[in-house]
């Protein structure tokens, strides 16, 4: 079973990132915190102090084109927001 399926990298993540030393992933639905935590300390050589997770539910999107009103639902997903230990850091970007 895969556990992390991304890492959130959205303008709000990277805010709360820069302020504390958390860093968001969306995860598998049925992971759980020891799963998560011990697959981020495996994958990025890093010490996790704690692991959040929330189940974020799909938003609703609607649009009108040429055949109408057109209806859908993004997928809902799980997040897990982890809390890593004083001088750790996990750079998503330091390959570009």
């Amino acid at each position: 079973m895969n556990v992390l399926i991304r890492p959130l990298l959205t303008e709000k993540m990277t805010k709360i990132s820069d302020k504390t030393k958390q860093v968001g992933f969306i995860v598998n639905k049925s992971a759980s915190k020891d799963q998560i935590k011990l697959e981020v300390e495996k994958t990025y050589n890093v010490e996790v102090e704690s692991v959040n997770t929330s189940i974020v539910r799909g938003k609703r999107k609607s649009r009108f084109t040429k055949a109408g009103l057109m209806n859908g639902k993004k997928p809902n997903y799980k997040k897990a927001l982890v809390h890593l230990k004083e001088g750790q850091k996990i750079d998503f970007f330091e390959n570009i």
